[in-house]
């Protein structure tokens, strides 16, 4: 394999099998390239970031980075998301498409940091993740080259990598028996593979991680109460507190009443489908919360059009287009309605839902005195005669015409 002129590495390191077996890889193939990983601590489980660095030395890392991106990944990436109302095929929130993003972004500023001459990823040539990283990457940086080991090694299963650390001497906490393959940041966690590969089966309960079983939650609701202001959570049951607060308080709750589980076939962007189990209980939470005073305060031409933009802006982050001018022009226009976005949610949680039993907003646009089914004195019921005659006068002329 050439080396292509690379001397140094930046990669995007887990510590998981794929990239502790990356590092030998690119030594051996890039000419004994210097490789320096990078770990981004976007919330997931503590226990995979303990011993993360002494893992990356040991397989032969020069340099182990670790960036603490919790805060700016929920309040940057995470909340203007939010804002649009994007749902990917109607039910994903949407949980491992924007923390790539952020990654991928923070990887290149340390390779322009350390006089890199590329970047590396583990993501598969199967699915969407190799296309979020390589169009960060080439946003951001297009002179940094891009190793791919996923699309030039001829390791193709978890027995071939196992064993090539073995033969290494490099130690792994890998094992044949973890059969299914995970993503886990603050907003969600993701699972596929196992069990899930085949969608006439039925999930188990090996295939949830944070979420109790609805059928085993607290027989008694419980409520949360949601503050909102252009359109982010800001406190939750009136304590203020930072994005990544207010969603770490939410998953706790969310995760106790089994709210946020998704079992999905969705498209992925490569053109295959895959199946996968998804729990993001304090988005759900949270997603919830913002509709509902949306409901309140955005008319119905405004409503519709945060609908298109949430439509639009699903598509965009799925496909790693973070970085794209359309992705800051979708987000321009949902911060305009976010602004009149302001008010407290009541919800109610209770075994798997989520339910808004109360809403309040001071820019609400409803009116008990002209919704009202009693007797009022602000709406004149003739007025609605002519209204109607104007908005069917298409179809009244269209009749007339056939009648001839």
């Amino acid at each position: 394999m050439q080396n292509q002129g690379i001397k140094k590495i930046v990669l995007a390191y887990s510590g998981g099998l794929d990239t502790s077996a990356i590092i030998p890889w690119l030594k051996e193939n890039y000419g004994d390239c210097e490789v320096i990983a990078f770990v981004a601590d976007i919330g997931q489980d503590r226990e995979d970031l303990v011993g993360v660095e002494k893992k990356a030395l040991q397989s032969g890392a020069s340099e182990c980075h670790v960036a603490d991106l919790r805060e700016e990944f929920i309040r940057d990436y995470v909340y203007p998301t939010l804002k649009t109302g994007a749902l990917y095929e109607g039910t994903y929130l949407l949980g491992t498409s924007m923390a790539r993003p952020i990654i991928a972004k923070a990887q290149v500023e340390l390779a322009l940091k350390v006089g890199a001459d590329a970047v590396c990823h583990g993501a598969t040539g199967k699915g969407n993740d190799q296309v979020r990283f390589e169009s960060t990457y080439t946003a951001l940086a297009p002179q940094l080259k891009v190793v791919a080991p996923w699309r030039e090694w001829n390791l193709r299963s978890r027995e071939a990598l196992l064993d090539y650390l073995k033969e290494r001497n490099i130690p792994t906490t890998a094992s044949l028996e973890k059969i299914y393959s995970r993503d886990e940041n603050a907003w969600h966690i993701s699972t596929e593979g196992g069990v899930l590969e085949s969608p006439a089966n039925a999930n188990n309960k090996d295939c949830w991680v944070w979420t109790v079983d609805p059928k085993e939650a607290p027989d008694q609701a419980e409520q949360v109460t949601v503050t909102v202001v252009k359109g982010e959570v800001v406190a939750v049951n009136g304590e203020a507190m930072s994005p990544y607060q207010c969603l770490d308080k939410l998953n706790a709750l969310g995760a106790k009443h089994g709210v946020g589980r998704i079992d999905i076939v969705e498209n992925r962007l490569v053109g295959m489908k895959s199946r996968g189990c998804y729990e993001t209980p304090g988005g759900t939470i949270m997603m919830s919360a913002l509709r509902a005073v949306e409901q309140l305060v955005l008319d119905r031409d405004s409503f519709k059009w945060r609908q298109q933009l949430g439509l639009e802006m699903s598509y965009v982050v799925y496909d790693g287009r973070w970085f794209a001018p359309l992705r800051r022009s979708l987000q321009a226009s949902a911060e305009a309605l976010a602004q009149e976005v302001n008010g407290e949610v009541v919800l109610e949680l209770y075994k798997g839902h989520v339910n808004a039993l109360q809403k309040t907003s001071a820019n609400s646009l409803y009116s008990e005195a002209f919704a009202t089914f009693g007797e009022d004195e602000v709406y004149d019921h003739s007025h609605a005669g002519g209204f109607i005659r104007l908005f069917s006068l298409s179809s009244r002329i269209r009749a007339l015409n056939e009648q001839k």
